[in-house]
């Protein structure tokens, strides 16, 4: 689920009862716009290699189709919190919905992989206006004694999608309706775009925005800079043959991260991040945590799916059934994280990265010194680790979010939300090469063994990391 949350503006009573009376309505639609981001998030890793065998293109191309999407949500997501909060979030949200929309639309029209890419990227912009207006709309909407049974629905609507888009994307490019291949991953957006829109229009509220608000435009620039100032030479190095502008443009990437945290921390008006959330030792390490752990799980995803349709030569459609376990796997895992997280503690989390680094030091075990592998070789590691992945998603917020004030649980998760994005993002940078880097001349079992190896180093960090983390996660939601 990507939604960030922020302290809602009051609205004016005469405007009140309508949202409330049509507050179903609102949860169907902010639903709707989860769902399009999720299988969009995803899709693309098992209709990638049949887009470049279509399109053309390097294997960064394939990098490029899942990090270009997931870099521009992750700079521009709390920016789409704080418009929002400017113009009004009913605004914001039909705005994100008619671009993710219309981007898809062009995504499926791409005519070449640079079209494709810039399209995507677009629409994760777009995205990124979208997801963050939902949770302020459902808190206008809704009074505060139904908002457990509104996260209640949340879970199983999200876990579906995430159990059907790689069968979806798989099935819907083998099936070649219209001879439309692999652009009907990105047409099906369409009819769930058209109704979220029009829907949209006839039941959100209309929301008082923050006229006195203004944007962070030095922050943004600084963070967008410093992360793409990171990521491109990560993709891109490889096939340069590792020249001396990559090592000195990642340089200068992590100098303007740090000059964007040290500029944040001294700006005193409607600052990007709010000040006392950097200066909190135990909030930093949660975003380290997430980092190293989504960073792994994401980059993980990816390489598997590359294994199985360029290694192995199975079909989109038994690529998406391969990666069942592990989605299987990960909805079992947030079932448990509820029932265990009170006794637990933050053992939980520990638990779960510990239940990834065994799934995926299985799945180097289980290739290496053949020749290939079968679903079924793959299916107990890929379902270990997607146990784990589940438990730990599942509370790692609240944890972290524990070692919040109240008046920030807004902004820093809505922080959260844009570190996931990123960590997805350099995970697909990181293990996409190592994976890549090991797969020309060798055999592709080989390519997986190594990336499945290098997993474990973030893992590590971040099993380490959680000791930083409360014992116990917030109760509350914000």
């Amino acid at each position: 689920m990507s939604a960030v949350t922020t302290t809602p503006p009051e609205s004016p009573p005469e405007e009140a009862s309508a949202p409330f009376r049509l507050r179903w309505y609102v949860l169907a639609v902010v639903l709707g716009a989860n769902i399009m981001d999720l299988i969009d998030a995803t899709i693309v890793n098992i209709a990638g290699p049949t887009i470049r065998h279509d399109l053309g293109g390097s294997s960064t191309t394939l990098q490029w189709l899942s990090a270009s999407y997931t870099l521009a949500f992750a700079v521009l997501l709390v920016t789409g919190a704080r418009l929002g909060d400017l113009f009004g979030r009913r605004r914001l949200f039909l705005i994100g919905s008619a671009g993710f929309t219309v981007m898809s639309t062009l995504c499926a029209l791409a005519p070449s992989p640079g079209v494709l890419i810039a399209t995507r990227a677009l629409q994760g912009a777009f995205g990124a206006l979208l997801i963050p207006q939902g949770f302020g709309l459902l808190k206008e909407s809704f009074p505060e004694e139904e908002m457990p049974k509104v996260f209640g629905i949340f879970g199983p609507a999200m876990g579906l999608p995430m159990l059907v888009a790689p069968v979806l994307a798989g099935a819907l490019i083998d099936a070649n309706l219209w001879g439309t291949g692999w652009r009907l991953v990105f047409l099906i957006n369409l009819p769930i775009g058209i109704f979220s829109f029009a829907a949209a229009v006839k039941v959100l509220p209309r929301i008082v925005s923050h006229a006195g608000k203004r944007l962070d435009l030095a922050g943004m620039a600084l963070v967008g800079l410093g992360l793409v100032a990171i990521i491109y030479p990560l993709i891109q190095g490889r096939t340069a043959g590792w020249p001396a502008w990559t090592f000195l443009m990642l340089g200068a990437g992590v100098a303007l991260i740090v000059a964007f945290v040290i500029y944040e921390r001294r700006r005193t008006r409607d600052p990007l991040i709010e000040p006392g959330l950097l200066a909190n030792r135990t909030y930093t390490s949660g975003l380290a945590v997430m980092l190293g752990f989504f960073g792994a799980f994401g980059g993980l995803f990816l390489c598997m799916s590359l294994f199985t349709q360029l290694g192995e030569r199975f079909s989109p459609i038994h690529a998406g059934l391969t990666l069942t376990p592990m989605v299987v796997g990960m909805i079992l895992g947030m079932g448990l994280s509820f029932a265990l997280v009170a006794k637990l503690g933050r053992h939980l989390i520990h638990g779960g990265i510990v239940l990834v680094a065994a799934g995926t030091a299985g799945l180097a075990l289980s290739v290496a010194g053949v020749f290939s592998a079968s679903s079924w070789d793959l299916a107990p590691s890929l379902f270990v680790i997607g146990i784990g992945a589940g438990t730990g998603f599942g509370q790692l917020f609240d944890f972290i979010l524990a070692g919040v004030e109240m008046d920030h649980v807004g902004s820093a998760s809505g922080v959260l939300e844009a570190v996931q994005q990123l960590a997805s993002a350099l995970g697909v940078a990181v293990l996409g090469t190592i994976f890549f880097s090991r797969l020309g001349g060798h055999l592709p079992t080989d390519a997986l063994q190594i990336t499945a190896w290098a997993c474990l180093v973030p893992l590590a960090a971040a099993f380490g990391l959680v000791f930083l983390l409360p014992m116990q996660a917030r109760s509350e939601h914000p």
